[in-house]
């Protein structure tokens, strides 16, 4: 039985050329393994499967070596594994020096061979080496021009002070919090555990109590709101995110 094995690195790089080496070289669609994963180890779903498939007699196609991984070491194992224990021979499609299926080989070009899959395995992880060292210096680069990596910050509304104080007087669940504030339970939980954003809600340390008080009183009356502008011009109160209603 022919099989071929696939891969790329990553779920946005297309796998086309090497579907299309495989056809050409007569492999069956459903005998091709395919993974979108990091050649730096060899714990891939479809490479463990097709492992498992295999047995002596087999054929193995692959397009290039280091589409068979990219850790020096494993390949090494991998081939030997493949080749001697499973008796599976291997076609290297870029390479076909590194075929194992050629009957006429001596000793000579085994030889030769071999010293050739060192040298790509050697290769195909140093690439791999130079990939995330680019990568770090290209985003240590971003970071340092102030781009800012990951999903947007979501702005606080102007009811979450009122809100974290029902929260917090359990008039209100945590859910029902987070729905109320149009943002998921976990963004929620990491607003209340944030000292900066906690700090901005708080009229003093350790006044959760008082903060709820007032927050009730303001939506009580008039009165009550009034008597709190003059307490805050008057002792230069630092609040904000308390919603008045209209």
């Amino acid at each position: 039985m022919i099989y071929g094995y696939v891969r790329v690195s990553t779920k946005d790089q297309h796998t086309d050329r090497q579907m299309d080496a495989m056809a050409a070289y007569g492999v069956m669609a459903k005998n091709i393994y395919a993974d979108r994963q990091s050649g730096k180890d060899f714990e891939r779903p479809a490479y463990r499967r097709l492992l498992r498939r295999l047995k002596q007699g087999d054929i193995l196609v692959i397009k290039s070596i280091d589409r068979l991984g990219r850790n020096y070491d494993e390949i090494l194992e991998q081939w030997r594994l493949i080749t001697r224990e499973k008796g599976v021979d291997i076609r290297v499609l870029d390479m076909p020096l590194l075929n194992t299926s050629d009957e006429e080989a001596g000793v000579t070009r085994v030889f030769i061979a071999d010293l050739v899959l060192q040298i790509l395995a050697y290769v195909a992880q140093t690439e791999r080496e130079f990939i995330l060292t680019r990568q770090k210096e290209g985003i240590a680069s971003a970071k340092a021009r102030g781009v800012r990596f990951g999903r947007p910050e979501v702005d606080i509304p102007d009811n979450f002070g009122d809100v974290y104080a029902q929260l917090k007087d359990k008039e209100i669940s945590g859910r029902e919090a987070a729905r109320m504030l149009g943002v998921d339970p976990k963004t929620l939980r990491k607003w209340t555990k944030s000292e900066e954003i906690m700090k901005k809600v708080h009229l003093f340390p350790g006044c959760e109590n008082a903060f709820a008080s007032w927050n009730m009183l303001l939506r009580q009356n008039d009165r009550s709101r009034s008597i709190f502008y003059h307490l805050s011009h008057e002792f230069h109160f630092n609040f904000i995110s308390i919603s008045f209603p209209s």
